[in-house]
């Protein structure tokens, strides 16, 4: 699957898109932490909760569990929220 790098992880994967693959979210972040070691944990704190900072997309629709199961193609969005005020 396609997957979008925020610019602010960019420096891990050196381009905005990526391939992974993954019967899961968890699955596709464990195959994006094998291609670029640590960027996992970017996203994921060590409960395997996403991060405060962090908003993940299929299809339209925002991820909230890391067992999501997701299908084999399409693109996963991965998002860094702002944050200021």
């Amino acid at each position: 699957m396609r997957v979008l790098i925020p610019s602010a992880l960019q420096s891990y994967t050196g381009r905005p898109w990526v391939e992974a693959e993954g019967a899961s979210v968890d699955q596709v972040l464990l195959d994006l932490d094998r291609q670029f070691p640590g960027i996992r944990f970017r996203m994921l704190d060590e409960q395997r909760r996403i991060r405060r900072h962090i908003r993940l997309f299929f299809a339209g629709e925002m991820l909230f569990d890391p067992d999501q199961p997701l299908p084999a193609d399409g693109e996963l969005h991965i998002v860094q929220a702002l944050s200021g005020g």
